[in-house]
């Protein structure tokens, strides 16, 4: 599809949803620019890696004036600020959609989570971003180095994800970076119990018995390679769980979720959680589309 057809398509479905959950304002009078509307532009913005509010918001009044022509006499400010309290919105929204994406009657859910920078390493004793939270270092695996996060109520920053068999995030949390996967595991279980699989990290014998004993049974592979007492077990969890290494390889480069771009939790929360929004979306559409649900370069020709 086109650019304007993919930007059509994504409006209809926002713009459906939106109106299902009824009235959003009790007080004021209604925005120039509808909530579909700003919504829409953000999670486009997000899917084409333009992943700051400013850089959103010149692209379309630049180049998709006549699909949204209302932003031309709305400032960027007014703007920005109705994006950020429609956070709750995009909340309802991500599960909306991602309950119409199929799923199999019992899926193998992945789990597994990626650090959320907030300065370089070297920069860290003198970070003041996230002022009065503390802050606290983690290891990022794919960089092999340190990393610097921050504090909410105990450490820095992890986000853990539990994936579907189709790719998108089903779950998210957000962790102290010391705080393990299995450990993080818990609060990404299902509702109704399932299987997961993680990584190596994931290997604890204690800890997978106590989540087994509540529902959420934790597959991962034996921790030390070397030693492993079963690697056909482990390479079979391995190429199963690489779904969840493709997703987190799309937000972490065409999404920029690594990056924070933000002075609170509040407005980290908000980016965040349009930019797994904007990532269901796009798998839905894909799928609609008839195309692979993770081969996001082929949902907009060109």
């Amino acid at each position: 599809m086109t650019s304007q057809d993919y930007l059509l398509h994504m409006f209809c479905l926002v713009d459906d949803q939106v109106n299902d959950l009824g009235r959003l304002r009790r007080h004021g009078p209604a925005p120039k620019l509808s909530d579909s509307e700003v919504v829409t532009m953000e999670l486009a913005g997000e899917f084409m890696g333009i992943d700051t509010d400013k850089g959103i918001y010149r692209f379309f009044r630049a180049y998709h004036w006549r699909e949204f022509p209302a932003l031309a006499g709305v400032g960027r400010t007014p703007s920005l600020r109705q994006a950020a309290n429609l956070w709750r919105v995009k909340q309802l929204l991500h599960g909306r959609l991602l309950a119409m994406i199929p799923l199999h009657e019992d899926p193998l859910w992945r789990v597994d989570s990626f650090p959320l920078h907030v300065c370089k390493f070297a920069r860290a004793k003198g970070c003041k971003l996230f002022k009065g939270l503390g802050a606290a270092f983690g290891y990022d695996h794919l960089i092999r180095n340190t990393f610097f996060g921050f504090r909410s109520g105990g450490g820095a920053f992890r986000v853990h994800l539990r994936c579907s068999d189709q790719g998108p995030a089903a779950r998210v949390t957000l962790t102290p970076a010391d705080v393990s996967d299995l450990t993080a595991a818990g609060e990404l279980a299902p509702p109704e119990g399932g299987v997961g699989i993680g990584d190596r990290n994931d290997w604890g014998p204690d800890r997978q018995a106590e989540l087994a004993r509540r529902g959420f049974v934790p597959l991962a592979p034996y921790r030390n390679r070397s030693r492993d007492p079963d690697p056909r077990r482990s390479r079979l969890l391995t190429r199963f769980r690489r779904t969840i290494e493709t997703v987190i390889g799309q937000l972490a480069e065409r999404f920029n979720c690594k990056r924070t771009w933000a002075r609170d939790l509040w407005h980290l929360c908000s980016r965040i959680v349009r930019r797994l929004l904007s990532h269901t979306i796009a798998v839905l559409l894909n799928i609609r589309a008839g195309n692979p649900p993770l081969q996001l370069a082929m949902l907009i020709d060109g």
